[in-house]
């Protein structure tokens, strides 16, 4: 005779009961292109196929890509040797490009209140981050201006934040980094002039310093383009005391003068 199941046993059936259902309700789509694919919170190979996975070799510095390098090698790309960055190491997702899956990906997280991608982008960064977050001690989001937020109603990186805090067990605060001032749009931008823009910018909260001092931050943006605005909020991190500064996102623009060949 069978034993009678476990409690533990009765909830996994529950579990999987209940999935069923929702499966039946709400069928699982790709999230780029709306296709019935076999489970929620994913891609079909379709669209996977058309993002660029930045994969090593890479820079250890600034995280691009290089055509060269044995696996576990700390590589220095030239660009990074010729202008350092503030940050000690930037590590994203894939390349983003101007037209794509993965933008429109970010773009309706960011703008269009689509935030039906949260899981797999957390996914995506616990993956492409997982040397950066066993090196880190806080999760710490690029900020909004207040009003910003009050419009938007979300802070985009906050919400990859937590959701990596969730992954990695990690703590992520909302609350350490300031934006002291409102911006213009980087978009449209050049270099130079996204550097004067946010520089300056960024200060940590005076009732979260004692987070920040000695400790190691992994800083969290969707995008970086020329890096000018986790380059001002690493400087901010550091004036307050940070042992050092990490950055991880799950876009990463690819300038010609990076390019490794």
């Amino acid at each position: 005779m069978m034993p009678p199941p476990t409690p533990a046993r009765r909830l996994a059936w529950l579990g999987r009961g209940l999935r069923t259902a929702a499966d039946a309700i709400v069928p699982a789509v790709c999230l780029g292109c709306q296709r019935r694919i076999a489970a929620h919170d994913a891609l079909c190979p379709g669209c996977w196929s058309r993002i660029t996975f930045i994969r090593p070799p890479l820079c250890d510095r600034l995280g691009i890509p290089m055509s060269f390098g044995g696996s576990g090698e700390r590589l220095i790309s030239a660009a990074a040797a010729a202008d350092p960055p503030v940050f000690d190491r930037a590590r994203a997702v894939a390349v983003y490009e101007h037209e794509g899956v993965l933008r429109r990906l970010i773009h309706g997280f960011k703008f269009a209140d689509r935030h039906d991608a949260r899981r797999l982008f957390g996914r995506w960064l616990a993956d492409a981050g997982s040397e950066l977050l066993a090196d880190a001690h806080l999760i710490v989001p690029v900020p909004l201006t207040r009003w910003r937020l009050i419009r938007r109603q979300f802070n985009q990186a906050a919400l990859l934040a937590d959701e990596l805090s969730r992954l990695s067990g990690l703590p992520a605060d909302p609350l350490v980094l300031i934006k002291r001032r409102s911006t213009r749009p980087q978009v449209g931008l050049t270099r130079d002039q996204r550097q004067d823009n946010v520089r300056g910018a960024f200060s940590v909260a005076s009732r979260r310093r004692r987070l920040v001092e000695g400790r190691k931050i992994l800083l969290i943006d969707d995008v970086m383009t020329t890096g000018a605005t986790v380059t001002a909020a690493t400087r901010a991190l550091r004036d307050a005391g940070a042992a050092r500064v990490d950055v991880l996102a799950l876009g990463l623009v690819i300038e010609p003068r990076q390019v490794t060949v």
